[in-house]
């Protein structure tokens, strides 16, 4: 488990640095002398456009790997039983919870109301790159606890997805996908082992999905929930699928996705666009009320006696993960591109509300993690001088 966990930190980290890189291109080139050249790439047409089959089939698989990632923590990870659940689950619903608060209180009975889901996700890669960059002196502890917020946040956002950012139904394509489905987990509780099976009526399942209207990317979390575990990691289906799509996914689909998302003109009205309601809900939301609904439900459980302050975290730990966690981006970018897909302003609003956003939670959770570590270095220096 702590081989499996390493690597997935290590990926992720890797995936993050890779990702901010790409997202500092895409905008200086989206307000360069290139800007036009630029944006028309992502007009390019491939039966739809090449925005398109990112979004809505690179990204399935970036949902598969997401998919990958929650059932091996509900298996046989920090989700496995209830006693080492509850602490973050609770964090997660916290830091949910408040954001989605903050940005419809911003912005009832306004168009915008719609985007109320964009401060409520969490990007994990970003996030533990992010916090990566502290080096070693972040404690494991702390890191584990922020892959658990994230995994129960990544979960809550494919959930308000499936049910709130869909558009018009198509009924039949949706019980052809309903019967590939089964068809998945018939194939599971056979103990079929062979990935091949699981991979072919999956693309079925995206097709489907794509023409139902409920959007596609939810057929890749559906497909991993089917995929077989075992103990043995060197034999599982699960992790042996998990460990083929992280490079990609962090190296290629996810850096494409910032790039093709993140080609944002900066204009002159900056500051209008980050101070109106929409965008102060999204900087609000992520800024302030993740961090504070994952610390205040934290609080909140540990009070009941219904969990505890997981070992090796502090609560100066948990506020910082809860910065941490307000770096929304991908999985932000990607929800905002569902609430607003007929609005361009505000679609273009919510992007840049949410970068700016992320690097505050960024900067803010770096300086009280430092603090943090700092001062626990002191404290058992003195012990040691004692």
């Amino acid at each position: 488990m702590i081989d499996t966990f390493k690597k997935f930190v290590k990926s992720e980290q890797s995936g993050g640095l890779i990702l901010i890189g790409c997202t500092v291109i895409s905008i200086l080139l989206a307000n360069s002398v290139y800007a036009e050249g630029y944006s028309k790439i992502w007009d390019i047409k491939l039966g739809m456009s090449l925005l398109y089959w990112i979004n809505d089939g690179l990204m399935a698989i970036f949902f598969l790997l997401v998919g990958l990632e929650i059932k091996r923590e509900v298996t046989d990870g920090e989700l496995s039983t209830p006693g080492q659940a509850t602490f973050p689950v609770a964090a997660a619903l916290g830091g949910m919870i408040f954001p989605a608060l903050i940005y419809f209180y911003l912005n009832k009975g306004l168009p915008s109301v719609d985007g109320w889901g964009i401060p409520m996700a969490t990007d994990i890669a970003f996030a533990l790159g992010i916090m990566m960059l502290m080096g070693k002196r972040v404690p494991v502890a702390l890191k584990v606890f922020l892959v658990a917020v994230a995994v129960v946040d990544d979960l809550g956002a494919v959930m308000v997805i499936a049910v709130f950012y869909t558009s018009q139904i198509n009924t039949i394509y949706l019980i052809v996908a309903a019967v590939l489905f089964l068809s998945l987990v018939f194939l599971n509780k056979k103990g079929v082992e062979r990935l091949s099976p699981y991979l072919i009526i999956g693309a079925g399942l995206w097709f489907c999905f794509l023409m139902s209207g409920v959007h596609a990317t939810i057929a890749g979390v559906l497909l991993a929930l089917t995929i077989p575990t075992k103990q043995d990691h060197d034999s599982s289906p699960l992790h042996i699928l998990e460990h083929a799509l992280s490079t990609p996914v962090a190296i290629f689909i996810m850096p494409l996705f910032a790039m093709a998302n993140t080609a944002i003109p900066i204009e002159a009205d900056l500051g209008s666009q980050l101070t109106n309601p929409g965008g102060l809900g999204i900087i609000l939301g992520l800024a302030v009320g993740k961090p504070l609904g994952v610390l205040l439900f934290s609080i909140l459980v540990v009070k009941l006696n219904i969990a505890t302050l997981p070992h090796g975290v502090s609560w100066s730990g948990v506020l910082s993960a809860g910065f941490f966690a307000g770096i929304g981006f991908t999985m932000s970018i990607f929800i905002a591109n569902l609430a607003f897909a007929s609005a361009p302003e505000s679609l273009e609003t919510s992007k840049i509300s949410i970068i700016a956003a992320s690097v505050i939670s960024a900067v803010i959770g770096m300086i009280l993690l430092g603090i943090s570590v700092s001062k626990k270095s002191r404290d058992i220096l003195k012990e040691d001088q004692e």
